[in-house]
């Protein structure tokens, strides 16, 4: 997938992966790979800023804890994340709904 795709959604897709959740940030690329068949391999460099964003906008909170044995800063959302990531989901079907209706099958309807 090309990078460029992600331009403006990562944030929300940090939100998605840890809702319901607590994970270290290695975990939350795993999570996203998985959740996207793979599609989504985002690097380090870029998940962490994100997450530090986000912990500074007040929609992540983060605590050390113990994982396997070793201490990882360990991520999930706050009562504002979740609020943040009702109005990404919402906004996410009406864009994608516009985006269908131009890009989906079929052909265009005759003009009168």
């Amino acid at each position: 997938m090309k990078p460029d795709v992600l331009r403006g959604h990562l944030d929300a897709l940090l939100l998605a992966t840890l809702d319901g959740r607590r994970l270290h940030g290695y975990a939350i690329i795993e999570a996203l790979q998985l959740r996207s068949g793979g599609a989504l391999d985002l690097p380090t460099g870029t998940v962490y800023p994100a997450l530090r964003r986000l912990e500074r906008a007040g929609y992540v909170t983060s605590e050390w804890s113990t994982v396997s044995g070793r201490q990882r800063r360990t991520y999930h959302l706050t009562k504002a994340g979740q609020r943040a990531l009702v109005q990404e989901r919402t906004a996410w079907r009406e864009f994608t709904a516009a985006i269908e209706g131009v890009l989906g099958e079929g052909p265009w309807p005759a003009q009168a």
